[in-house]
């Protein structure tokens, strides 16, 4: 039966069902209905491939094999457990959002798409997510993938990325969504994205969708979904300071956890000025932010980093030290040695850094 929303029916529900049960990866979240992990791949998955997000969801389940041992934890420990997979705000929002199971919940996960809403950091996708395929709530899921799908099945034109766009295709997967297996429905729409209905070179002769797929219809496929022209990326120079204390230990700091990649630490430094030299921003940004007087003496690694919305290049001068090495820093702080490299978690680009120092000579 047609439902008003949409004009996709009960045997297109059956003919992706079938699909699914035939095609379905073998992925260890999917062994289990444990909310726990549910949540834990939905959070790692987003903005993540799965052959990236693999091995780390295997690591937090071994490290983390329920929310209470990540609320045990502390930041730091699930932020150097994330290191590489970015967009570390997810990290930081699952270790708040599992305290708030254990304190606020009594240590109950919610059971409602209202309450999952309620957890730090979980928006109506993963909520959906979580709710349909754990709890078997019906709750239909829009993630990029599906985006494509529904789409391309109606022929749609307008850009994906607006307000008005969303809604439509929320109302459209709420339509097409089968209620009587809301989990495994939702996970062969994401499945069918990743699998066939590809962003280039869609396997549409695979598509068990495609009698009914305006898209393919009408030969527009490969031009589906339209999104809104992007703004091009900034760029900014970035100028850091390697600095030791007389024991040969570095000089790193962390970031406030409210920040972009709160919660990691890092060397000192901050974006080069106009007319400012790499050098001369180098002893700048290590006054303003440690209150250590440095000369900066050679330049040792030049280091180009792209992160989601800018792009950076890094210029990391090797200082000497004029005057006291106390800091007077109110960020946490610390002077560590190569040894003590892998206890701390630090974004990328200074993990490259780090990586320069340990093949340093004894």
């Amino acid at each position: 039966m047609k439902s008003p929303e949409t004009h996709l029916t009960d045997s297109d529900r059956s003919a992706l069902a079938d699909w699914f049960g035939h095609h379905r990866r073998d992925l260890p979240w999917r062994q289990s209905k444990d909310p726990w992990h549910i949540w834990l791949s939905e959070v790692i998955l987003q903005q993540t491939r799965v052959d990236q997000g693999l091995p780390y969801f295997e690591r937090f389940v071994e490290r983390f094999p329920t929310v209470a041992d990540m609320a045990a934890a502390e930041l730091d420990d699930v932020l150097r457990l994330w290191e590489g997979l970015g967009y570390y705000s997810r990290g930081r929002n699952l270790y708040r959002a599992s305290r708030y199971v254990i304190e606020e919940r009594a240590g109950k996960m919610p059971t409602t798409f209202s309450e999952w809403l309620e957890m730090p950091g979980i928006g109506p996708y993963t909520a959906a997510a979580i709710s349909s395929i754990a709890q078997g709530l019906p709750h239909a899921v829009v993630d990029g993938n599906v985006i494509r799908v529904l789409a391309r099945l109606h022929g749609f034109s307008e850009p994906v990325d607006s307000n008005a766009s969303k809604k439509t295709l929320q109302t459209w997967a709420d339509a097409f969504l089968n209620r009587d297996s809301p989990g495994d429905h939702n996970e062969a729409m994401m499945e069918l994205g990743a699998l066939v209905c590809a962003p280039r070179a869609p396997k549409c002769d695979s598509c068990p969708l495609s009698d009914t797929c305006i898209a393919f219809r009408e030969g527009r496929q490969e031009s589906l979904p339209v999104k809104r022209k992007k703004k091009p990326v900034p760029h900014y120079d970035i100028a850091v300071g390697i600095i030791r204390n007389e024991d040969a230990q570095l000089y790193i700091q962390q970031r406030d956890t409210d920040a972009m990649l709160g919660g990691l630490w890092e060397f000192p430094g901050g974006k080069v000025e106009h007319g400012e030299s790499p050098a001369e921003a180098c002893r700048r940004e290590v006054m303003e932010e440690t209150g250590l007087d440095v000369i900066p003496v050679e330049q040792i690694a030049t280091i180009k980093h792209a992160y989601s919305h800018f792009r950076i290049t890094m210029h990391a001068f090797e200082c000497a030290l004029n005057g006291t090495g106390k800091s007077s820093s109110s960020q946490p702080h610390a002077w560590i040695a190569r040894e003590e490299f892998g206890d701390y978690a630090f974004p990328r680009a200074n993990r490259r850094l780090l990586e320069l120092l340990s093949q340093e000579p004894d």
